[in-house]
């Protein structure tokens, strides 16, 4: 097993969001449609089904947890209650052999280096980053789009 836990996005702000239409923090109205493309959820770490399902498109800020300088920018979300990703050690399928940038920061938010996962070797890359003492938690993004997908701990 992985000495890395896999935190998704918290149920508190899934929940807002799907009740208030809008995104936590800065109130901009939450885009709702039908899924047309690869939309992964950030709550339970799966695609909302292409034609079949609807997402919600918001504004979130991942340093909002960690209490660094803000970054918002867009993720996805089920328009519908989905249970929260879990599972510790192991990547989310989802992202599995996706171009993915890993960006490292030490306990005050400061950022500290970016590697990238490319073929699957996601486990290898998040242990490596670990290998630093001073990195404290890494946001895992989408390296093609540039947005957060979630935040990597130690175990």
């Amino acid at each position: 097993m992985n000495a890395f836990k896999v935190i998704a996005l918290r149920t508190e702000v899934a929940e807002y969001v799907r009740a208030n239409g809008k995104s936590p923090v800065y109130g901009f109205p939450a885009h709702k449609e039908v899924a047309t493309g690869r939309a992964p959820c950030r709550h339970c770490l799966e695609l909302v089904r292409e034609g079949k399902e609807e997402l919600l498109l918001f504004t979130y800020d991942p340093f909002r947890d960690v209490n660094a300088l803000p970054l918002p920018g867009p993720v996805y979300l089920h328009a519908e209650a989905c249970p929260r990703y879990t599972t510790s050690g192991l990547f989310p399928a989802v992202v599995r052999g996706r171009q993915l940038t890993f960006d490292a920061y030490s306990t005050d938010g400061t950022f500290l280096l970016a590697a990238f996962a490319r073929e699957g070797n996601e486990e290898e890359v998040a242990g490596g980053v670990f290998a630093r003492a001073d990195v404290k938690f890494i946001h895992v993004r989408s390296t093609e789009a540039g947005c957060f997908l979630f935040r990597l701990e130690r175990a």
